[in-house]
């Protein structure tokens, strides 16, 4: 992993575990692998800062659709985890897609603070039973 990805990853990890879960780095190809209150599984890819950020977040999507678990589909939640600049380029697949595909986007800033984007449907850990109300929404 390299810095600002580094980074990224470190705050996601970070407000994971300041919600009760359990976080590993690396895990079978997977930036992070996350196990939470009631058995939740969450995988995520994440992107720190690049020149190219929208092509690197197209790569990511790829990436994590390569890498998402085929026993996991229905009882896990995947995340596109990007810096703040990178949030435009995350929301380019229709929020119908992501929800389809348990797909959550979050945005990390300059000081680690990490933002889930729920969008219209609400989805997402910040949403779900163990964890309401934790998570800012926007």
């Amino acid at each position: 992993m390299r810095g600002d990805e580094k980074r990224v990853v470190g705050a996601f990890g970070r407000y994971l575990t300041e919600r009760g879960w359990t976080v590993e780095y690396e895990v079978e190809h997977c930036d992070v692998r996350a196990s939470g209150p009631g058995k939740q599984l969450l995988f995520g890819e994440a992107k720190g800062r690049t020149s190219a950020i929208g092509l690197d977040v197209d790569t990511l999507y790829g990436q994590l659709l390569r890498r998402m678990p085929a026993e996991h589909l229905d009882d896990a939640r995947f995340a596109v985890i990007v810096p703040d600049d990178g949030l435009k380029a995350a929301l380019r697949v229709p929020q119908r897609i992501r929800d389809r595909l348990n797909i959550d986007v979050y945005s990390v800033d300059e000081t680690g603070k990490v933002t889930p984007y729920t969008g219209p449907t609400g989805t997402g850990p910040e949403s779900m039973e163990s964890l309401e109300g934790a998570a800012p929404k926007e």
